[in-house]
C-alpha cells in the first residue's frame, strides 16, 4: 500500500488487487496512507490464476482509465478525533461503557471489543490516571516520540519524531498511555515500561503471524518484581500479566487496530492478547550480554524488547530427563541422535533442536533457555551470545534447491527476480547446489533470552531481534 499510495499521489493511475475479506483492511490502510478513496478490485482465493485474471481484466482496465471522481480526488491523512477515554459516571455505567463491542462482519463474524482486548479492565478514573502519571517525569500532554535515532522497516526515524501507532499511524500522548496502563492493571512504577513499549508504535500481526510479546531486561526487573523464573510467559506474576496486556490495549486504542478489519491474523495465538516476561540477567554465563547491552545500553540501564512472532512457536522437543541423561552420562535418545552415547557432557544440545528450526519456515529465531542450558553452551566453547548466533546462522545454510521449497521466499526474492545478497548474483544465476542461509542474510537476527524454571527445556520462537527480526529494543530509563 505505501508504494501504491506514492504512485497515486504522483498522478500515476493505480488499482489495488485484494481479496474480498480484506476490503475493510484496504480502506483503513488507504486512509492511513493519505489516499482514502483508492480504487481496488477483489481477486479470488480459489480460482486458478488465468481464470481469475480473465474475470477482472476488463474491470481493471476501466478502473485504470476512467477519470477520478471528486470524492476519489480527496487526499490527506485521515485521523479521527481521539477524545480522552476517561469515563465519568457510576462504576456500573463505566463497566458497561468499556465493555462495549461492535459486530465485525466476515472474516471475524463476531462482536469485537471497542476499547479493550475483550477481557475485563480496571476502570481508568481521573484519580487513577493522575496517580499513574506519578510514575514518570514526562508531562501528560507530551506526544510520544522516539528517544533515539532508529532504522526501521519504514525508513530512518530521528530522535524526537512522533511515534506513529500501527496500523493507522496515529499519535498519542503520555496521558493516553497512562490511561491504558490503568486499564491493564499497571502500577505507577510500571509506567516507564509502558511508555517504552509505546515507543515501538505497537506493530501488529498480519494474516500469517502469531502476535507480539515483550521482554524486559535490566535493573527495573527487580524494582517492579517481574518474573524471569518458572512460568515466566504464563500466568501468576502481577507485573508480567499487567505489562503483557499493554501492547494489545495500546494497539486497539492508540493504533486503531480492529480484529477482522485491519488486524487480520487468520488464526492468531495467545500472544495477540499480550504476554510479557523478564530476562534473568543473573543467570547469564560470564561474557554473555543481556538484551539491554546487546541493544547498546549499559548493564545498569533497563530496556524492553517488543517481539513480533511471524510464524511458529516450538518448545519441549525433549524431556528434561532426556536432557539430563545426555549431559550427565551420555545416555538416552538424545545421546544416540547426537552420536555421543556413553560420553558425559556437556554437549551442544542445539544440534538436537536444529532440524526443527527451519522445518516449516525460513528466518531467524529467538531461543529462550534456562540458565543451566546456557551454561552448558558456555562450557563447550560459546563465550558470548554472538558466537551462538554465528553458529546458528552457519547451520542454517542449505542448497538453493532446498531453499526454493519454502513458501515465503517467493516474496523475499521478488519472485526470484532479485539479487541474492551474499553472493551478489541474480537468484536465477545460482545453481541448485549453491548454499544460501535460511536464517537471514547474517547472524544479527537471532536472539537468546535466559530465563525460566529449573527443568531443562527451551523454547524457540520464530523471529528475532532488530528490524530484520521484527523485535527492536527500547530504553526504559528515558521514560522515568
Amino acid at each position: 500500500m505505501p508504494y501504491i499510495a506514492e504512485l497515486e499521489k504522483a498522478g500515476i493511475p493505480t488499482v489495488l488487487l485484494d481479496l474480498e475479506d480484506q476490503h475493510n483492511m484496504v480502506e483503513q490502510e488507504a486512509r492511513a496512507q493519505g489516499v482514502p478513496n483508492i480504487r481496488f478490485l477483489p481477486a479470488s482465493r480459489t480460482l486458478p490464476g488465468p481464470d481469475d485474471v480473465e474475470l477482472f481484466t476488463e474491470k481493471m482496465l476501466n478502473a485504470l482509465t476512467d477519470p477520478l471522481t471528486e470524492k476519489e480526488n480527496e487526499s490527506g491523512h485521515w485521523e479521527p478525533p481521539q477524545p480522552r477515554i476517561i469515563f465519568e459516571g457510576t462504576m456500573d455505567e463505566a463497566e458497561d461503557f468499556y465493555q462495549q463491542a461492535e459486530r465485525i462482519p466476515h472474516p471475524a463474524n463476531a462482536p469485537i471489543a471497542i476499547y479493550t482486548d475483550g477481557s475485563p479492565i480496571r476502570l481508568p478514573t481521573e484519580e487513577r490516571v493522575k496517580k499513574m502519571l506519578t510514575g514518570t517525569s514526562h508531562k501528560p500532554d507530551e506526544i510520544i516520540t522516539y528517544q533515539k535515532d532508529r532504522l526501521t522497516m519504514r525508513g530512518q526515524l530521528k530522535k524526537g519524531d512522533p511515534v506513529a501507532f500501527q496500523p493507522m499511524g496515529w499519535n498519542a500522548t503520555v496521558e493516553k498511555v497512562a490511561t491504558i496502563a490503568v486499564m491493564a492493571g499497571c502500577k505507577p512504577e510500571h509506567l516507564p515500561v509502558a511508555l517504552a513499549i509505546a515507543e515501538s508504535g505497537c506493530p501488529i500481526e498480519s494474516t500469517h503471524s502469531l502476535g507480539q510479546w515483550v521482554c524486559v531486561s535490566g535493573p527495573i526487573v527487580e524494582e517492579i518484581e517481574m518474573s524471569s523464573g518458572c512460568g515466566m510467559l504464563g500466568c501468576g506474576n502481577p507485573s508480567n500479566m499487567a505489562i503483557g496486556r499493554l501492547h494489545a490495549l495500546m494497539a486497539r486504542n492508540l493504533g486503531g487496530a480492529i480484529m477482522g478489519v485491519n488486524r487480520m491474523p487468520s488464526l492468531s495465538s495467545p500472544f495477540t492478547r499480550g504476554a510479557a516476561a523478564a530476562e534473568n540477567t543473573n543467570g547469564l554465563p560470564p561474557g554473555w550480554k543481556g538484551l539491554n547491552e546487546e541493544a547498546g545500553f549499559n548493564k545498569d540501564e533497563s530496556a524492553v524488547a517488543v517481539f513480533s512472532v511471524p510464524a511458529g512457536i516450538r518448545g519441549v522437543q525433549h524431556s528434561p530427563g532426556g536432557y539430563r541423561a545426555l549431559q550427565k552420562s551420555g545416555h538416552g535418545g538424545m545421546a544416540r541422535r547426537l552420536d555421543v552415547k556413553g560420553i558425559p557432557g556437556p554437549h551442544n544440545w542445539l544440534n538436537y533442536v536444529l532440524p526443527e528450526l527451519w522445518a516449516g519456515r525460513e528466518g531467524p529465531h529467538t531461543i529462550i533457555m534456562i540458565p543451566e542450558m546456557a551454561r552448558h553452551l558456555y562450557d563447550i566453547g560459546f563465550k558470548s551470545k554472538d558466537e551462538v548466533y554465528e553458529w546458528l546462522w552457519k547451520q542454517s545454510f542449505m542448497t538453493v534447491e532446498q531453499y526454493k521449497k519454502f513458501s515465503w521466499v517467493d516474496f523475499t526474492t521478488n519472485g526470484w527476480m532479485g539479487i541474492e545478497p551474499i553472493s551478489g548474483k541474480h537468484w536465477k544465476e545460482l545453481p541448485d547446489d549453491h548454499m544460501v542461509p535460511a536464517g537471514g542474510t547474517d547472524s544479527s537476527g537471532f536472539c537468546i533470552i535466559v530465563g525460566g524454571g529449573d527443568e531443562e527445556v527451551a523454547q524457540e520462537i520464530q523471529g528475532g531481534r532488530g528490524p530484520a527480526g521484527g523485535g527492536p529494543i527500547y530504553g526504559i530509563d528515558a521514560w522515568r
